[in-house]
């Protein structure tokens, strides 16, 4: 199964039925057009911007895009164009006979008030297009369908390319815990070493003014910080088990954005474990290049479904 990226965008447009000649060819008519954007988001969260007379429409746009989105802040935007040159709308002869009827009877009751222009004509006439039958035509369930298959697949392509960006930050994370897990020992043994200078400093005091158990306390004591700061290897461990999880989640595909995200701030918790127990400056050098890498992990995350 794919991975889909929130990010996408898809637009379309559709003229209405018989807007083509007996011999094919296309008439200059209305167009309906359909655009649809989506970012990230931790939910689905649909907007629309629709002409008003496809408001009409909008439960079902929206029953269209929550089957098939399930997170990201979509915005869809329809409107009509009227496809008239210029902007020029051509009145039908129905309505030049209501508006000389109109007018007819409002100058019998008032006789001074002047006759329509052509101007208040094609005015009127572009206003009676846009509320009567202004939909008539068109399969705007179909428009927006097609429109929304090309937003997943767009949303499909960018997923793509985020796991590849996921997969090659996770092969150098998987390098640099191969390059941690020599110096572990390494690191035991700086260890060891001062606590054994600490133990015999301890003991010098114990042979002077200390007491043994003065002593034997100061000893435990650094034996407790020895154990504590020298446990890297448990975190090497959980880092490699939360990057296998990641890469098996990739393989998967669905709906994993968001536990992504959880594994990425677990990975994040063990670098910043690991760069604060460190001893050795090349394990804290390791620390911090994997807390860049997981960075960089962190933003693309945030952009799968």
């Amino acid at each position: 199964m794919a991975v889909y990226s929130m990010t996408g965008y898809a637009s379309g447009q559709s003229r209405a039925s018989g807007a083509e000649g007996a011999l094919g060819e296309e008439r200059s008519g209305p167009r309906l057009g359909i655009e649809v954007r989506a970012v990230n988001s931790r939910f689905l969260d649909l907007s629309f911007k629709l002409a008003d007379e496809l408001r009409q429409h909008e439960p079902l746009l929206r029953e269209l895009l929550t089957k098939r989105l399930k997170r990201g802040k979509v915005e869809l935007r329809a409107a009509i164009d009227s496809g008239t040159d210029g902007g020029v709308t051509e009145p039908s002869v129905r309505l030049l006979q209501r508006l000389n009827g109109v007018q007819d009877a409002v100058r019998a009751w008032l006789p001074t008030a002047r006759e329509l222009s052509v101007a208040d004509v094609l005015r009127l006439a572009g206003n009676d297009s846009g509320r009567h039958g202004a939909t008539d035509g068109f399969d705007i369930g179909a428009l927006a369908a097609t429109v929304i298959d090309d937003l997943i697949a767009a949303r499909e392509r960018e997923g793509a390319r985020l796991v590849a960006l996921l997969r090659d930050r996770l092969e150098s994370l998987q390098a640099l815990a191969a390059q941690a897990e020599p110096l572990v020992p390494q690191l035991v043994e700086q260890q060891r070493a001062r606590f054994l200078e600490r133990w015999q400093e301890a003991m010098g005091l114990a042979a002077g003014a200390a007491t043994p158990e003065a002593a034997q306390d100061r000893a435990l004591s650094e034996a407790t910080a020895f154990a504590i700061r020298i446990d890297v290897a448990e975190e090497l461990g959980r880092l490699r088990a939360h990057l296998d999880e990641i890469e098996r989640l990739l393989r998967q595909g669905g709906e994993v954005g968001k536990r992504l995200d959880f594994l990425i701030q677990e990975l994040h918790r063990e670098a910043n474990t690991l760069g604060s127990k460190s001893a050795a400056l090349e394990l804290t050098r390791i620390g911090v290049d994997m807390k860049v890498l997981i960075e960089q992990m962190r933003e693309q995350v945030q952009n799968i479904e």
